[in-house]
């Protein structure tokens, strides 16, 4: 039996970044309407202005609509919620190009939230020139997050190779010592553990947890969080039925491929998981927001304002959201599926 079409909501990002020439490159194969309906947030005005300096895409229909609501099939649609006086200024960071982002997501999530669109995919923002307008947040997993009222969540960084994710999030370097402790760890650990039987399809996730200092604090000599916070949140969880291990040493766990042993794993800072995962997994990674009640993916990259407007971004991240959410999106049905015939 034929799987039904999902409805995958895409905003637009920063305007003046690489969100609509991955976008549009993403979806510039007709066939692949076959899998989803697309809905993009923006501006036909921009979608036009970006689609003419892409050189080796063909004939582009696109369905410009005011709802989610008047989504067509086989169509890539276009809620137009922008100003009609918008224009593109590619490469650069600008006021208006922050409230276009702002907009667009604002709009896609009020429609997730009615339902109109079954998965969301966000397209790289500018966080610092969105919170010169107003935006209280510092990206959109703290916003998704705040918006669907989850307890807590936890961005994993997914791929083939490795699903890595981390404790804490967009703060400041120095900030991470004090913000690490046994629950947080812990709290982390059970949103793994429950995204990936449900997420991923993974029975019994095994997960690896890496430490904060280098060498994991050899013993206490260069820190003792390892000793007092990580090795304990590790063990309670194994209490509770989470298969979690370590701590390892970040630089020898990646180094030697430990990696691979693992369904998943922890890391205690955004750049000591998201670099080695971008060294590995760049071209094709996905940002996900575990523990949310909806699907939410993102390419790995940024706004690339360097090379926004010169027909240079890859799309394959872009692709590999949009079909990693409606992986997920499915794998959850079957998961909620499977426990409600349990319950039976």
């Amino acid at each position: 039996m034929a799987l039904p079409k999902l409805v995958v909501g895409i905003t637009q990002g920063d305007s003046n970044g690489i969100g609509y020439e991955v976008i549009i490159k993403a979806l510039a194969d007709e066939r692949i309407l076959d899998s989803f309906t697309p809905v993009i947030y923006g501006s036909s005005k921009l979608m036009g202005f970006y689609r003419k300096t892409l050189h080796n895409i063909g004939p582009m229909e696109i369905n410009v609509i005011g709802s989610a609501a008047d989504a067509k099939q086989r169509k890539i649609n276009l809620v137009n919620c922008l100003p009609d006086n918008i224009y593109a200024e590619p490469g650069q960071s600008t006021p208006d190009s922050a409230k276009a982002a702002i907009k667009s997501l604002e709009v896609a999530v009020k429609d997730l939230k009615d339902n109109q669109i079954d998965v969301l995919v966000t397209a790289p923002i500018n966080k610092r020139a969105m919170s010169s307008e107003g935006f209280s947040n510092t990206g959109h997993t703290e916003y998704l997050q705040k918006e669907f009222g989850a307890d807590d969540v936890t961005m994993i960084m997914v791929s083939d190779q490795l699903k890595i994710g981390v404790v804490t999030g967009h703060i400041p370097l120095r900030d991470v010592p004090k913000s690490i402790s046994k629950a947080s760890i812990l709290g982390k650990l059970r949103i793994m553990k429950a995204s990936l039987q449900r997420d991923f399809g993974v029975p019994d996730p095994k997960i690896a947890v890496l430490g904060l200092n280098p060498h994991c604090g050899d013993g206490g000599l260069l820190g003792d969080e390892e000793q007092n916070i990580i090795l304990p949140a590790v063990q309670e969880a194994n209490k509770e039925g989470i298969q979690a291990f370590g701590p390892y040493s970040p630089d020898g766990f990646f180094g030697l491929g430990n990696y691979s042993r693992f369904d998943a794993t922890l890391a205690m800072y955004h750049d000591q998981g998201l670099a080695p995962f971008k060294a590995l997994a760049f071209s094709d990674g996905v940002n996900f927001t575990a523990g949310l009640p909806v699907v939410r993916t993102s390419p790995d990259h940024g706004t690339a304002y360097e090379m926004a407007g010169r027909d240079e971004a890859d799309p394959r991240s872009m692709m590999s959201a949009i079909y990693t959410a409606i992986d997920i999106f499915r794998k959850r049905l079957q998961y909620d599926t499977l426990q409600e015939n349990r319950m039976k």
